[in-house]
């Protein structure tokens, strides 16, 4: 052990102080951060010039209301967000005719792009918006919600009943979701401190795993490399050099979690809003990481152990990262349902059980019999998946040449 803490020791040491470790400190979380917040922050930004958008009014009636309407979504300097246009208006507009009118507008940036109403709109309540790019959901939406309203008032007032009354019937309705636990507890939360505090785990695990592993194997291709590793196997075993690289990269990963959650608890002190979930679901979810972490790390003993060039390497980390990339494409699935049939069973592959839980716990806490089992199996995979890495690491630390088959690695666990 006092080997095995020697060079855990060298290892920290080596890589904490060098400039990559340093610079990704401060790098990655800012990199979290942008992926979480920037986008919602870039598709809310403001529009800096007025749109001019063209209108098709077939049925001569909805050209004003909605102009009008639109009226009311302003810039920064008090301009107007967007002015209408009529191309065509009145009941004998010939709709081809003006549509095409309009296609040489917005071919020569005359117009943003151009909105047809057909004669039957207030019947079948169909609409067409046409432009060069149809992304701006913004406008799409906002000119979607006032020609609504503009069309139910026309009905209701066809029906007889005020739109003013129907409007205020129609008020917007403030749903919270307040959650029971098994012994009735009650705890008020929403989907966004659910969402964030399942993402910044995931995100947490994926990075440290990605980094820990990539510098666990580059370490023993550069010792292979430049014959390091037979001088280290002369001064303590294979088992305590594993060990070492191991309890090394993990407390630098751990160093670097360290760093992020105090960045995180400041951020909750500076701001007065947290993503972090209750103490309980959060010591549940460290153990899910700590396990997790040690059963990739063990993936990367073994499958990069026999490995003898950075490609090679880049390839191992490939297939494993797919297997971290999955439950961040299920997210939302998976708390949506959490208690669905195959999200229980992709829950017990131990490939998928740390960040599944971590999907689930913070929705609703599985039971106590899916806990204990996936924590059993967690623990016994990264057990077996030790000692598997242990052998082959005993022997491919030392191999050179042609990389190893399927065959000959199962027969370097199987050996004693």
């Amino acid at each position: 052990m006092n080997k095995a803490l020697v060079v855990a020791k060298w290892e920290y040491l080596e890589k904490v102080k060098s400039k990559a470790f340093l610079i990704g400190l401060f790098i990655t979380p800012m990199i979290m951060v942008g992926m979480g917040v920037l986008p919602g922050l870039l598709a809310n930004k403001e529009d800096e010039s007025t749109k001019t958008i063209g209108v098709v009014d077939a049925s001569g009636e909805l050209f004003e209301p909605l102009s009008k309407r639109m009226e009311k979504y302003r810039l920064s300097n008090g301009n107007p967000n967007y002015l209408l246009q009529p191309v065509a208006v009145g009941r004998n507009v010939d709709v081809a005719t003006a549509a095409t009118e309009a296609d040489t507008k917005v071919q020569r940036d005359d117009i943003e792009g151009y909105i047809i109403l057909g004669a039957n709109a207030f019947k079948d309540s169909i609409v067409e918006y046409r432009s060069k790019a149809a992304g701006d959901f913004r406008l799409i939406n906002r000119l979607e919600s006032n020609l609504k309203n503009i069309l139910s008032e026309r009905k209701f007032a066809e029906k007889g009943l005020d739109p003013k009354l129907v409007n205020e019937l129609r008020a917007p309705l403030d749903v919270k979701t307040v959650r029971v636990s098994k012994s009735g507890e009650k705890e008020e939360t929403d989907f966004l401190r659910t969402f964030f505090s399942a993402y910044i785990y995931l995100m947490m695990l994926f990075f440290l795993i990605i980094t820990s592993g990539q510098l666990l194997v580059r370490s023993v291709i550069e010792e292979k490399a430049n014959r390091i590793v037979e001088v280290l196997v002369s001064s303590c075993t294979s088992t305590e050099l594993m060990a070492g690289k191991v309890l090394g990269l993990s407390a630098l990963g751990f160093t670097q979690i360290g760093f992020w959650a105090l960045i995180g608890f400041a951020s909750t002190a500076k701001f007065g809003t947290s993503f972090f979930p209750p103490t309980s679901q959060l010591l549940l979810m460290l153990v899910y990481f700590v396990l997790g972490y040690l059963f990739y790390s063990a993936i990367f003993i073994a499958l990069g152990s026999p490995v003898t060039t950075e490609q090679e390497a880049q390839q191992i980390n490939g297939y494993l990262i797919m297997f971290l990339v999955l439950p961040i494409a299920l997210v939302l699935p998976v708390m949506q349902h959490p208690n669905a049939a195959w999200v229980k069973i992709l829950t017990f592959i131990p490939l998928l059980t740390p960040t599944f839980m971590a999907l689930r716990i913070p929705i609703q806490i599985p039971t106590i019999f899916e806990i204990v089992t996936t924590v059993l199996i967690l623990l016994l995979s990264t057990y077996f998946m030790m000692i598997a890495a242990g052998r082959i690491f005993r022997i491919a630390i030392l191999a050179t040449g042609k990389r190893p088959s399927i065959g000959e690695l199962w027969r370097w666990v199987v050996q004693p």
